[in-house]
């Protein structure tokens, strides 16, 4: 088996960061083709960090990018590239990133690194707008225009544990965000 990295383009780390996907589209190096199960590094960043580790899939669709299926996302606490060859972030165009050979050894060195799997929680996720309609199913189908257009970006998305709502939290762009004016005010 063979290692591969992908270096992701600014635009591409942040759509990834934002929103889960469980596949990420790469294109094959002039040098070879990975083969289905071979793992992958994703990269991103300046300086470059390991934001999450993958493995090829079998497309089975010539002509078409290959597709490794994320095995551990970890976005929001990328792991420094320390040991890494020097790679160039190249994107091969804005859907899809370019693998690059890595040892092995470069691999099993991010794993051993990265610990157990996280726990998994159960979270409260919500979205809250005040929608203008004539009936319960146009304000729905203008909550989802407003959902599609604003996005990550612009809209909050609320958070909290499910077993304490109390501690609720706003987050844009995936990051935590204040939404109380008074503490803006305070601040100036």
């Amino acid at each position: 088996m063979s290692a591969w990295a992908v270096f992701l383009a600014e635009q591409q780390h942040e759509t990834e960061r934002l929103i889960h996907h469980d596949n990420l589209e790469v294109s094959a190096p002039a040098d070879g083709t990975p083969a289905a199960g071979e793992q992958v590094l994703v990269l991103a960043g300046e300086p470059a960090q390991v934001v999450a580790l993958g493995r090829v899939q079998d497309s089975g669709r010539p002509g078409r990018p290959l597709e490794v299926r994320y095995t551990r996302q970890f976005f929001d606490q990328p792991l420094p590239a320390d040991g890494l060859p020097a790679l160039d972030p190249v994107a091969a165009g804005p859907a899809a990133a370019l693998l690059t050979p890595v040892a092995d050894e470069v691999v099993a060195a991010v794993v051993s690194r990265l610990g157990p799997d996280p726990d998994r929680q159960n979270w409260l996720v919500s979205v809250h707008l005040p929608i203008e309609a004539a009936s319960r199913a146009e304000a729905v189908r203008i909550f989802w225009s407003y959902v599609q257009e604003l996005g990550p970006r612009e809209l909050p998305a609320f958070v909290s544990p499910s077993h304490d709502e109390l501690a609720m939290q706003a987050f844009v762009l995936g990051a935590e965000a204040n939404q109380d004016p008074e503490e803006d005010d305070e601040e100036q």
